[in-house]
């Protein structure tokens, strides 16, 4: 099983390159965020409390998050394997993923990090939020609070993979398709 960890900070183009990994690979791209805002829009009450920590740039909490992945990857229980993308953020929950992970005789293959500077990402988020109407990528404040948490509590995870020799760190700038071959290149050498 090909087990990916996308990791990156907001806006340095995860989404995009986990649908063209999904793709090529036959994976199931699995996004906190993309699951966070389902549950929102749908007025959940996992939703609910996401949103009360979205909104303020924070990050949800460990247990909500990995009980809402556990259960995403419970119903697709046939997968090739999966890309987190989002998760995890934080060093427990790295470990709780790998628990979870060798209970399905299984475990991250490895984890690839976009590397993008802070005004990119910046100027990524607020063109975004013009196009997305996403609240959280309109407003400069919010979206350099959620970089400066990334860079506090969540790029401490490379060094969890680091320790096991799965972590690898992408040049993040440049065009799409050259980006995706960087990415491939790094995940072949892995798989």
């Amino acid at each position: 099983m090909l087990n990916l960890v996308l990791f990156g900070p907001p806006g340095a183009g995860k989404g995009t390159q986990a649908a063209k990994l999904t793709s090529k690979y036959n994976l199931i791209h699995l996004s906190t965020g993309d699951i966070f805002r389902a549950n929102i829009k749908g007025a959940t009450e996992l939703g609910q409390l996401a949103k009360s920590y979205i909104d303020k740039g924070e990050l949800v909490p460990d247990s909500v998050t990995i009980n809402m992945l556990e259960s995403e990857v419970d119903k697709n229980s046939n997968a090739k394997g999966f890309i987190f993308d989002g998760f995890p953020r934080t060093t427990p929950q790295a470990e709780a993923l790998k628990v979870f992970l060798a209970g399905k005789d299984t475990d991250i293959t490895v984890m690839t990090a976009l590397s993008v500077s802070e005004d990119e990402l910046v100027n990524r988020l607020l063109l975004r939020g013009q196009d997305s109407g996403r609240p959280d990528d309109q407003d400069e404040s919010i979206i350099r609070n959620r970089i400066s948490v990334y860079n506090q509590q969540t790029a401490v995870v490379a060094d969890f993979y680091s320790a096991v020799n799965k972590f690898e760190e992408i040049d993040g700038i440049g065009e799409i398709d050259v980006i995706f071959e960087r990415l491939c290149q790094a995940i072949n050498n892995h798989a």
